[in-house]
């Protein structure tokens, strides 16, 4: 089976994948099926076949006909719109409106153009005197919940790490709180999803998610702080 996806590295970005596979299946239905009407009335009022295609105007006797070629498709696409619906409200209630229980916290701020990140130090408390700051560099441990507190310095930001599927603007004077689960260790790409200004285009980051030894090594080694 092809990869049409990214990789998937948190435990969200399949329920957003499956928001966007059910919108691209039902959409292609319609459009598959307005198509083979079309080309299907090309055909069948052709020059050549005799049957001259005609206006309906007014009552004619043919209103419960026109009726139902207009009044049967907008029920199907009523019916899609509600599916899209109801599988988006779940996926965006999980993602958006539930915050489970926090392993550990971050701070990201967004400014022109770069982000700074704030992780906690060996005492796993965050805007004590041993946090870790980084520039373009976020470092992670996999299979643990991390809330992370998002900022922005000057213009709107956008904080998009497209292998969890999470995006989320980042607004001046606002400290917006969202979460996230790594699911795979690796290396991957952060981008600003929010043209902020000229240098939008180099507003890139690196997200390391590493196992658990890798990850007390990196903290050991940054942290200024002892474990308590």
């Amino acid at each position: 089976m092809p990869n049409w996806y990214l990789e998937q590295a948190s435990t969200y970005a399949g329920q957003i994948d499956n928001v966007i596979l059910i919108v691209l299946i039902l959409a292609g239905i319609g459009f598959i099926a307005a198509e083979v009407l079309f080309f299907w009335l090309i055909w069948k009022f052709r020059a050549s076949n005799g049957t001259p295609a005609r206006y309906l105007q007014g009552k004619d006797g043919t209103d419960k006909t026109v009726k139902r070629w207009v009044t049967y498709p907008h029920f199907v696409i009523l019916f899609f719109d509600v599916v899209i619906i109801v599988f988006s409200v779940i996926a965006w209630r999980n993602v958006k409106m539930v915050l489970p229980e926090a392993d550990s916290e971050i701070r990201v701020i967004g400014q022109q153009w770069a982000w700074t990140f704030q992780h906690p130090g060996l005492d796993n408390e965050l805007d004590t005197e041993d946090d870790i700051f980084t520039v373009d560099e976020l470092h992670i441990e996999v299979d643990k919940i991390y809330h992370f507190h998002l900022e922005s310095r000057d213009a709107l930001h956008s904080f998009s790490v497209p292998v969890f599927r999470l995006k989320q603007d980042a607004i001046p004077g606002r400290s917006i709180t969202g979460w996230f689960e790594a699911t795979n260790t690796g290396e991957h790409d952060i981008q600003c999803a929010e043209i902020c200004g000229i240098g939008h285009g180099v507003m890139r980051g690196r997200i390391h998610i590493e196992d658990a030894n890798r990850h007390s090594e990196w903290l050991a080694a940054n942290s200024t702080g002892t474990i308590p």
